[in-house]
């Protein structure tokens, strides 16, 4: 199974186990009913923004959508023109509620993130060129080395505004739920 057709499955199986139809599952995720069904239907590939709205409306990790079995090194899932791609690095891990990934954005390229749920933190690390990083509004310019950690919880932005492509790592720390 492909990429695109496990997102499918997964987002179909998902969806069943909610007992959601998919009006429900537009009006959880922020996600059109058209759209939903055509990921269904591996008629669509979405762009990053769109599965973090339903990762974020099923109040699942983002990489519950990348197929386990596909190698790292390949980017799984970008917008169009491949402005930004997203290699997992280490697979979701309940115990320890994060996922982990490298991220690059080729030059010009922005990215907006909607607000995760309540109580999930990123940390970013720039592995090479520099990151335009919007938090609460204000644009923070990062450098190869630089860090931050931030409220995932909150709308959030990367770009890219060189001319070299940016590389950085993301991990997004969920709330460990407790039962």
């Amino acid at each position: 199974m492909n990429a695109a057709e496990y997102l499918a499955s997964t987002l179909k199986n998902l969806r069943h186990t909610r007992g959601f139809s998919l009006s429900q599952a537009a009006e959880q995720t922020g996600v059109s009913k058209a759209m939903l069904g055509q990921i269904e239907r591996n008629e669509s590939s979405p762009t990053v923004a769109t599965l973090w709205k339903i990762a974020t409306g099923f109040n699942v990790p983002f990489s519950l959508f990348l197929a386990p079995s596909s190698p790292p090194v390949q980017p799984l899932y970008s917008p169009p023109l491949q402005e930004m791609q997203i290699e997992p690095l280490f697979p979701f891990d309940p115990q320890l509620g994060f996922d982990y990934f490298s991220i690059r954005l080729t030059p010009g390229s922005l990215s907006e993130s909607s607000a995760h749920d309540i109580g999930v933190i990123e940390h970013v690390v720039v592995i090479g060129g520099i990151l335009d990083l919007q938090l609460e509004g204000q644009w923070h310019q990062l450098q190869a080395g630089d860090r931050r950690q931030f409220a995932g919880d909150r709308a959030h932005s990367y770009r890219n505004s060189q001319t070299a492509e940016v590389h950085f790592h993301s991990l997004i720390h969920y709330p460990v739920s407790v039962d």
